[in-house]
C-alpha cells in the first residue's frame, strides 16, 4: 500500500506542554531557573522541597517553550533543496525486503505537514494482517537515543557532567576512572560487549534470555568478565554495556525507573501516544507488528519473538513505539526541543564510523548518496530492524520498519529507505 496524506504535522503541536531546553538564542540566564528554584528548596522538608523542584521545572518548561518558536530556523542545508520523497522507491525497497525474508515492512515520512506511508506484506503470519504503519513495534537500540536525551537533559539542569567519571556517580562500578559518562555515550569506553557471547547462537541464545529479568549491575558484570576492547576514548566500538550503564546513570540521578524518567521527559511532552517502555512485562500493548527471528540455519522456519522481556537491553535497546511517535521524537530533538543548544551540539559532535556513518552521542549520521545527511539511530532486536531518521532540522524524518531480524540482507536493503526519502531515488 502506498499512500500520501496532507495536513498539519504531528511535530509542532506535540510539542505544547513539553520540557524543552532553551536554545542558544534564547534569553540568557533561563536554563538557571530549576537549579536555583532547587536549591532554595534544598532546606525545605521532603514534601516542600520536592514541590519546589517540581514547580520549578514546569516554570523553566514554560520558559523554554516560549523560546522555541513554531518555526525554528534550519540548522542545515534549505529544506526546499531536498529531492521530493520517491514513494515509488520506497515501495519497491519493502516489496525486496518482503522478498528477502521479512514477513512484512512500513515506512512512514513526515515532510513539513504532508504525510507518506507506504506498507509491504503482513503483520501476524497467523492471521494474515497486513501491515500497518499505525502498528507499535520494539524499537532496539533506537532506545539510545531516549537514554542519550534523558542524560543530556540532565547534564544541562547541571546534575551531570559529561566528562566526569562514571564512578563518580556510580562508585565503584567501573573498572577504569578514565571511563567517562562521554565516552559511553559515543560508544569510545572500551567496555565489552556483553550481548555478543549472549547471541552467538541466534535462536538458542534468544530462548536462553526471552523471559529472563536481568539486573542492570548482572549485565555490567558479564561485560567485564572480558577484557576492555580499547582505552578509554580510543576508538570507537559499538557496545550495549555502555548504555546498560547509562540506564543506571538515569536511575541514580533521577532517583527513578528509566521508565518514569522516559515516560516524563519524553513521552508526556511529546504526546507519544504509541510509546511505552514495559519491561520486565513481555507483552507490547495495543494493536502491534508481530516480530519474526530469523534462526542461524537455512531453511528452518522463523521464530516469533514478540513475546520477551529485552531485559538483556533495557536501557540499551527495550523501548517500543510506532513509526508516527519515531518521526515526532527525532523531528523534535533535531529541531533543538528538547535539549539546550549546547547539548544537541554535543550530540552532534561525531567520531567518523566508516565511509558513509559517523557515531555522537546516541545519535548516528548516515552520508546518502545525494550528499544529504540524515541524523538518528538504527534497531535491532529479536524480530525487529528499524531505521529513525531526519534532516538536520529536522523538518523531513523517516522511520521505516521490517518485521525480522538475523537477516543481513532485510537490514542492508532495508537502509535503502533513507535514499528514496531524502535522495528521491
Amino acid at each position: 500500500m502506498v499512500s500520501a496524506t496532507v495536513g498539519r504535522a504531528g511535530v509542532l503541536g506535540a510539542v505544547a506542554l513539553s520540557l524543552l531546553a532553551v536554545p542558544a538564542r534564547a534569553a540568557t540566564g533561563t536554563p538557571e531557573t530549576p537549579v536555583t528554584a532547587a536549591r532554595q528548596a534544598a532546606t525545605a522538608p521532603t514534601t516542600a522541597r520536592q514541590a519546589a523542584v517540581a514547580a520549578a521545572r514546569q516554570a523553566a518548561a514554560a520558559a523554554r517553550l516560549a523560546a522555541a518558536t513554531p518555526a525554528a530556523a534550519p540548522r542545515g542545508p534549505a529544506a526546499a533543496a531536498l529531492p521530493a520523497p520517491n514513494t515509488a522507491g520506497l515501495a519497491a525497497v519493502l516489496r525486496s525486503v518482503v522478498a528477502q525474508g521479512a514477513p512484512g515492512a512500513l515506512a512512514r515520512i513526515d515532510d513539513h505537514g504532508r504525510t507518506h506511508r507506504v506498507t509491504r506484506g503482513v503483520a501476524d503470519r497467523v492471521t494474515g494482517r497486513a501491515i500497518s504503519t499505525g502498528d507499535r513495534f520494539r524499537i532496539g537500540s533506537v532506545t539510545k537515543t531516549f537514554t542519550t536525551v534523558v542524560l543530556l537533559q540532565l547534564v544541562d539542569e547541571h546534575r551531570l557532567a559529561l566528562d566526569a567519571p562514571v564512578n563518580r556517580y556510580l562508585p565503584g562500578l567501573l573498572p577504569d576512572d578514565r571511563i567517562t559518562v562521554r565516552h559511553l555515550l559515543s560508544h569510545r569506553s572500551g567496555l565489552y560487549d556483553y550481548s555478543d557471547d549472549m547471541f552467538a547462537a541466534s535462536v538458542s541464545g534468544f530462548e536462553a534470555v526471552r523471559k529472563k529479568v536481568f539486573t542492570y549491575r548482572q549485565l555490567v558484570a558479564l561485560s567485564l568478565k572480558k577484557p576492555r576492547t580499547n582505552a578509554p576514548g580510543a576508538a570507537y566500538a559499538y557496545s550495549n554495556t555502555n548504555f546498560v550503564v547509562a540506564g543506571l546513570l538515569v536511575e541514580k540521578l533521577t532517583g527513578q525507573p528509566v521508565r518514569t524518567a522516559y515516560r516524563n521527559r519524553i513521552v508526556k511532552p511529546l504526546k507519544l501516544t504509541d510509546t511505552f517502555y514495559v519491561h520486565p512485562d513481555t507483552a507490547i500493548p495495543g494493536r502491534h507488528t508481530r516480530g519474526y527471528l530469523t534462526p542461524d540455519r537455512a531453511g528452518a522456519p522463523l521464530v516469533d519473538a514478540t513475546a520477551q522481556t529485552v531485559s538483556w537491553a533495557q536501557s540499551a535497546g527495550a523501548v517500543i513505539s510506532s513509526a508516527r511517535d519515531l518521526d515526532v521524537f527525532y523531528g523534535a530533538l533535531l529541531r533543538g526541543r528538547l535539549l539546550s543548544a549546547a547539548r544537541l551540539a554535543d550530540m552532534e559532535r561525531f567520531t567518523k564510523v566508516n565511509s558513509t556513518t559517523a557515531y555522537g552521542l546516541g545519535l548516528r549520521r548516515r552520508d546518502l548518496s545525494c550528499g544529504v545527511s540524515v541524523y538518528g539511530h538504527t534497531g535491532a532486536v529479536q524480530g525487529y530492524y528499524t531505521y529513525a531518521f531526519g534532516t538536520k532540522d529536522g523538518g523531513r524524518t523517516l522511520t521505516a520498519m521490517a518485521n525480522t531480524s538475523n537477516n543481513a540482507k532485510v537490514l542492508n536493503t532495508l537502509a535503502g529507505a533513507l535514499e528514496s526519502a531524502f535522495c528521491g531515488k
